[in-house]
C-alpha cells in the first residue's frame, strides 16, 4: 500500500483541530476527513468517524495494524508540519 497523495486544508480558527486531510492510497481509493489534533504529548490524527446513538464515535474507515496507522501518522504529520513551516504549499484552503 502506497499513500500516493496528501491533501491538506488548514483550520483558520483557534483549537486543537489543526488540519483536515484527505489521503489517496494506490491512485485509486482515497479518505477524507483525518483530522490533525494538538493533543497533550503533541500531534496525532484521528480517523474519520461518526456518532453512534449512544454518543459514542465510530470511526468509519481505519488501518487494521498499529504499523499502518504509524505510516499514515507519520507521512500526514511530516506533510502537515512542512506546509506548517512554508516548505510546502496548502493543497487546499483553509477551512
Amino acid at each position: 500500500m502506497q499513500i500516493t497523495d496528501v491533501r491538506i486544508r488548514k483550520v483558520a480558527k483557534e483549537g486543537k483541530m489543526k488540519a483536515v486531510v484527505s489521503i489517496t492510497i494506490d491512485n485509486e481509493f482515497v479518505v477524507h476527513d483525518i483530522k490533525v489534533i494538538e493533543g497533550e504529548k503533541g500531534l496525532f490524527i484521528a480517523m474519520p468517524s461518526r456518532k453512534a446513538a449512544d454518543g459514542e464515535y465510530r470511526d468509519i474507515a481505519h488501518p487494521i495494524n498499529s504499523d499502518t496507522r504509524n505510516m499514515i501518522q507519520t507521512l500526514i504529520l511530516e506533510q502537515y508540519e512542512a506546509m506548517r513551516l512554508g516548505d510546502i504549499d496548502a493543497t487546499a484552503p483553509e477551512i
